[in-house]
């Protein structure tokens, strides 16, 4: 028997109805929990709904008690509940999560929500204290590995010593992002990049430059998902989540069995089974960009290329505007926002193209888009596909 046979999504169809970003880049006038509502009451008003009618909440790095504390914010008593950490991947997760819920009938209204003015509060760290609480850390800590670049950085070097990769590959996904970037009004940064820029800029941990590494900025986004009968009062297009996979490996990169392979062969694997899919369907991909190598990775593990063949792949503008297949239509992590997670944008940047409404950005005619974020040290994926058909 087919694992999503219990999942009738043709008779039950699923849907994004709402997908809207917080204030992004530096947000110096409202908490989170602010960031969040606006964003909620946006996305509820474009799905022909309001908070009243949520009764499934979905959210990560939202306080101690996460759910609790959103739920009594906005005033909303959920039926439903989730604040499972699986990092920046949790947003994909959380999509696959509320679709099983609301095709149970468990909830019918889910709220994915996250904000954070990581940037304003200078509360990101390169610390590895979070590490210290396991006995397996006693193989990373004491030689100072910063996280998660640290573990990136292993995974890079790697994949150069196994493939074949160079830095100049790898650049070249830097500047596919910023050339979206420059398109899009809302990026963080805009200048056009070059290769030669990336190679240039300073070194992070070998091999990886600060080019080649994700944003740190204040963010988030309120994203909508329910089903056929409430979708046909959204006043902006539905779209239909047709496909959603998880999974996850290690926590330490010393547990890691293999430096060039992630959970995303897993989790895009399950995602492109239930949609009935395969990698050459998809017109654009939103990848989680956090740094250079974990796009170059995500292409591989979700078959878009083989193992050890994506720094070919991505020379030659195939990722840029123009390109035989989009990625980081919005900017993504590097040039974009980077709010300590990513996942959340990347699923309103995918609504916004299958919806026709990214501007300049916009793609010619998609149908097909697949969400795809991760989470810790390249530890958890989570993979989503979307339509507009």
């Amino acid at each position: 028997m087919n694992k999503q046979s219990m999942l009738d999504l043709d008779k039950n169809p699923i849907f994004i109805t709402g997908a809207v970003e917080t204030a992004l880049g530096e947000v110096k006038d409202q908490t989170e929990l602010s960031m969040l509502a606006l964003a909620a009451r946006q996305a509820l008003h474009d799905s022909g709904m309001t908070l009243k009618d949520v009764d499934g909440i979905f959210v990560n790095y939202m306080g101690e008690q996460g759910s609790v504390q959103v739920g009594e914010y906005l005033g909303i008593q959920p039926r439903y509940a989730d604040s499972s950490d699986l990092g920046g991947a949790a947003f994909e997760a959380f999509v696959h999560h509320a679709m099983l819920a609301v095709s149970a009938g468990r909830c019918e209204v889910a709220l994915i929500g996250y904000a954070s003015r990581q940037r304003s509060l200078r509360s990101r760290t390169r610390s590895s204290a979070t590490n210290n609480m396991s006995l397996t850390a006693q193989f990373e800590t004491p030689y100072g590995l910063p996280m998660p670049l640290g573990h990136f950085a292993l995974m890079a070097s790697r994949h150069m010593h196994q493939y074949g990769t160079t830095s100049e590959q790898l650049a070249s996904i830097a500047v596919a992002a910023r050339k979206w970037a420059c398109l899009n009004p809302k990026a963080w940064h805009r200048d056009p990049l070059s290769i030669e820029d990336v190679l240039s800029s300073r070194m992070i941990s070998s091999p990886l430059r600060r080019l080649d590494c994700c944003l740190i900025t204040d963010g988030g986004g309120v994203v909508i998902v329910t089903n056929q009968q409430r979708a046909r009062d959204a006043l902006k297009k539905p779209i239909r989540v047709i496909g959603a996979g998880e999974s996850h490996t290690h926590w330490h990169i010393s547990q890691m069995s293999d430096l060039t392979v992630t959970a995303g062969t897993v989790s895009g694997r399950e995602a492109f089974s239930m949609a009935g899919i395969k990698p050459s369907d998809v017109d654009f991909v939103e990848p989680y960009d956090a740094s250079t190598l974990t796009v170059l990775l995500a292409i591989e593990d979700l078959g878009f290329c083989e193992k050890g063949e994506g720094g070919d792949f991505v020379m030659d503008d195939r990722l840029a505007p123009g390109g035989a297949l989009p990625m980081m239509t919005s900017g993504g992590g590097l040039s974009y926002n980077h709010p300590g997670a990513l996942g959340v944008l990347l699923l309103i940047a995918a609504v916004s193209q299958l919806r026709g409404e990214a501007g300049e950005r916009q793609i010619d005619h998609p149908k097909l888009g697949v969400v795809h974020g991760i989470g810790g040290m390249l530890s958890t994926a989570a993979t989503v596909v979307l339509t507009n058909d």
